[in-house]
């Protein structure tokens, strides 16, 4: 999965402020293009989208990873906001947002296990299916 996330406007990956690093909303580009595109339908199998969401937050951790410097690491994901692209009547929110959370977790282990918002919206960038956020705790 790419280590650089290609930001598609006028903002950065990922700011630093001391120990903490917030994220940018990613969705799910490799080498800045779409993976997935359309709305999250209440009707297909949630493995349908768990590529996108992962491809997602892989994007969000490689940004935060990229303003660490020698001898650093996340030392905890405190905030992770999973907005996902659903039509009317999807109601699986937290369930998509567990295929983040795990990977988070694959990753970092339990420091990965953040507070969490899946939250369903009309519309994203791109049509993309999800979006994710993170902020992050640096040692």
């Amino acid at each position: 999965m790419s280590n650089h996330p290609i930001p598609q406007g006028k903002y950065v990956p990922a700011a630093r402020f001391g120990s903490f690093v917030f994220t940018a909303g990613m969705t799910a580009r490799r080498n800045g293009v779409p993976i997935f595109t359309g709305r999250v339908e209440k009707d297909k199998p949630l493995d349908t989208y768990k590529e996108a969401v992962c491809q997602a937050v892989s994007n969000a951790l490689a940004a935060a990873q990229n303003l660490l410097v020698e001898n650093e690491k996340i030392a905890k994901v405190l905030s992770l906001s999973v907005y996902i692209n659903a039509e009317d009547g999807f109601t699986a929110h937290s369930k998509l947002a567990d295929f983040a959370t795990d990977y988070l977790c694959e990753e970092l282990g339990d420091s990965g296990i953040a507070a969490r918002a899946a939250l369903g919206v009309a519309t994203l960038p791109g049509n993309a299916p999800v979006e994710i956020q993170i902020i992050c705790a640096i040692e």
